[in-house]
């Protein structure tokens, strides 16, 4: 029974671990719907030729500047500029910080947010979503020849290292583990690597896009959380074309598989489904 509740317990953590990628605050809560603008029309974006998307740009490997070139580039402009093309309109950005993203999309300073928008319940009463063309999930790291953990129950006991302020911290906890904190990712592979904890949990695509870069074959997945995070396309309530040409071009874009070659590109695996 108790590692029913704990896996129970995970889920529920898991759900608002995975409720945003982006570090800050969980909108619509940051603006509110009341006073915003109306829908944007499909006829709209097509007649300026230009559909307007809010994004940080400094969210890396999703919405980032590249060294040298200082070029807006990331998975999910590459995503949302495909996706334009498709709808024979060309991407505009307008980078936002996280905290005000939703309210600038409300208050009609672009047309979408394409920016690893998670669709929670929540969301989903303030704004619609497109299909979603990040799929990821929460994982238990090991070090490769840790052959003592391969589920969340097998953390009862064991080490792992979270940041304190982090929901992956309230998932070891539900899990058994005992927490040795740590400021982030990085500082919780050294421990991995220096064999003082067991294991660490974190988001798949974190692991991902640190392997694509760094190849570290010393450490590798464990286990899988269950429960997927899926993150959309955000647009005003009310915008059903334009969400349907959204949609459209998504499905071109994976039949074609443009999607998978742009995951391949940044995270060595195919995320987008």
């Amino acid at each position: 029974m108790t590692h029913r509740l704990s896996v129970l317990g995970a889920a529920a953590a898991l759900t608002l671990a995975l409720a945003g990628c982006s570090d800050g605050a969980d909108s619509p809560d940051a603006g509110g719907a009341s006073g915003s603008a109306g829908p944007t029309t499909l006829q709209e974006i097509q007649d300026a030729g230009v559909l307007t998307v809010g994004t940080e740009g400094t969210y890396r490997p999703f919405s980032f500047h590249e060294d040298g070139s200082g070029d807006l580039t990331g998975y999910d402009v590459e995503v949302i500029d495909a996706v334009a093309a498709r709808m024979g309109v060309e991407a505009e950005f307008e980078e936002t910080q996280w905290d005000a993203i939703f309210a600038g999309l409300e208050a009609g300073r672009f047309d979408v947010i394409a920016n690893q928008v998670t669709m929670t319940d929540e969301r989903k009463e303030a704004y619609d979503f497109s299909e979603p063309y990040t799929v990821s999930s929460g994982v238990i790291v090991t070090r490769s020849d840790n052959e003592d953990i391969s589920s969340f129950e097998d953390l009862d006991g064991k080490t792992t290292a979270q940041s304190l302020t982090s929901n992956w911290n309230t998932l070891a906890n539900e899990s058994g583990a005992n927490v040795e904190p740590v400021e982030g990712w990085a500082q919780s592979v050294t421990l991995l690597e220096q064999g003082r904890v067991d294991a660490t949990i974190n988001d798949e695509l974190t692991y991902l896009d640190y392997q694509k870069t760094n190849g570290n074959e010393g450490i590798k997945i464990a286990a899988t959380t269950e429960e997927n995070s899926m993150s959309a396309v955000a647009v005003r309530k009310g915008s059903t074309e334009l969400v349907d040409a959204i949609d459209t071009a998504l499905d071109e874009l994976r039949a074609d598989g443009t999607l998978a070659e742009i995951s391949q590109k940044y995270f060595g695996s195919d995320v987008s489904e």
